[in-house]
């Protein structure tokens, strides 16, 4: 048939297990008399009829899956379907968490691949990463529109963050700007009660990371009355909320002239400077000096960048690890607490769980594990497809050893 792909026999587990992605080397035959970027109906080895996808014949990730055992034009139209899939992602954040600001798109986990969609209180952010969705994306910006305006919520502008490097593998100009009128790029917000200011034309990714907001209020639990430690503050949201659940002091640490500079607005907004102080270091620079000089902290914060994008830099992204979080519990009071995180998905939870172990081992701290947490429920994780899984986030009591 025209325009299909046929698969390799034993080929296609992810997608039948869930996932909505086939590589290259899973194709035996391939029927293209389309664009890149066009809709193709997928087979099996057999003929099985499994679903349309979005084929792009430069990218290793062949096609990425838009239906499964439904025709586009046949069984649903392709607006139907964009409605459907719309729809779907509000009414499960509705019941999942807070609205005013959330992940409101999240690529393969809602079903419409390569695409992410954030709402800032009345903006949204919007990241298309690959080249079949990018060409839909006017569509979906117009049915979340249409679907918040079903509940009387109203977006005063759209803006489009999607300059990553990754775009160029799909063989997409990366592309950053307003879609539509201007508008006010520093948006306001409101996040477990504490005030942000969200610059979404020069904060990093989308300019916030909601991923954290529920893991961010598990923390400002552990801080009242406690010194703190916020390394790699950013704009300080976990400083923000340790001082919003009581800190006693909070020092926040960042290696971005920029990042500093928002946070220290952010503590002004919500009257929180007297509480905090507000450092431009490189952290890996900072701890050893701290330890140096015998400084000691009640709780540490860990919230780096991912340290690996690849599979074949996870060894020495699990040395970083290591390290920085030795460092970090050799900060720590008897009894404190760390909490520390990887964004990685490449660093699964097992290796993120030894890396953590063995820095315990060398700083001589035993580790009470206090919660396990993962992405917001606003990042849902789709099971058997990886890339949806990414954070892992610990609270631990760290111990002396006696």
């Amino acid at each position: 048939m025209e325009n299909s792909v046929k698969l390799k026999k034993g080929e296609g587990r992810t997608i039948k297990k869930g996932g909505l992605w086939i590589f290259d080397n899973e194709i035996a035959e391939e029927n293209i008399k389309t664009e890149n970027g066009d809709l193709v109906d997928v087979f099996d080895f057999d003929g099985y009829f499994l679903g349309n996808g979005f084929i792009n014949i430069n990218s290793h990730i062949r096609v990425r899956m838009l239906t499964r055992r439904q025709r586009i034009g046949q069984d649903i139209t392709l607006d139907e379907l964009i409605s459907y899939r719309v729809k779907s992602a509000w009414e499960y954040r509705k019941t999942v968490t807070d609205t005013s600001s959330c992940r409101l798109i999240f690529g393969e986990a809602d079903f419409l691949p390569g695409i992410v969609i954030d709402k800032f209180d009345d903006v949204l952010v919007v990241e298309s990463l690959a080249l079949g969705i990018d060409r839909l994306k006017g569509k979906i910006i117009e049915a979340v529109k249409k679907t918040l305006q079903n509940d009387e919520i109203i977006i005063r502008g759209v803006y489009e963050r999607s300059d990553a490097k990754v775009r160029l593998q799909e063989g997409l100009a990366r592309s950053k700007g307003f879609i539509g009128e201007e508008f006010d790029t520093k948006v306001l917000i409101t996040e477990n009660g504490v005030k942000y200011y969200v610059d979404i034309c020069e904060g990093q990714k989308t300019g916030f990371f909601l991923d954290q907001k529920y893991n961010r209020l598990a923390v400002s639990k552990i801080c009242k009355d406690k010194e703190v430690l916020d390394c790699f503050t950013h704009t300080g949201s976990f400083a923000l909320n340790a001082v919003n659940g009581g800190a006693a002091h909070v020092t926040a640490v960042d290696i971005s002239d920029l990042g500093i500079a928002q946070a220290r607005e952010n503590a002004v907004l919500n009257g929180f400077e007297s509480k905090m102080d507000f450092v431009v270091s490189d952290v890996f620079d900072y701890l050893p000096k701290m330890s140096e000089m015998g400084k000691k902290f009640d709780v540490v914060i860990l919230d780096p960048p991912a340290f690996t994008k690849s599979r074949e830099s996870v060894k020495n992204a699990s040395k970083g690890y290591k390290e920085i979080n030795l460092r970090a519990m050799k900060l720590i009071r008897d009894g404190g607490f760390l909490a520390t995180c990887s964004c990685s998905h490449f660093m699964t939870e097992e290796l993120f769980f030894e890396a953590v172990k063995a820095a315990a081992k060398d700083a001589h701290k035993r580790i009470r594990q206090v919660e396990y947490r993962t992405q917001g429920p606003d990042h849902p994780v789709l099971w058997n497809s990886d890339s949806s899984f990414y954070l892992k986030f610990f609270i631990l009591q760290v111990c002396d050893e006696l």
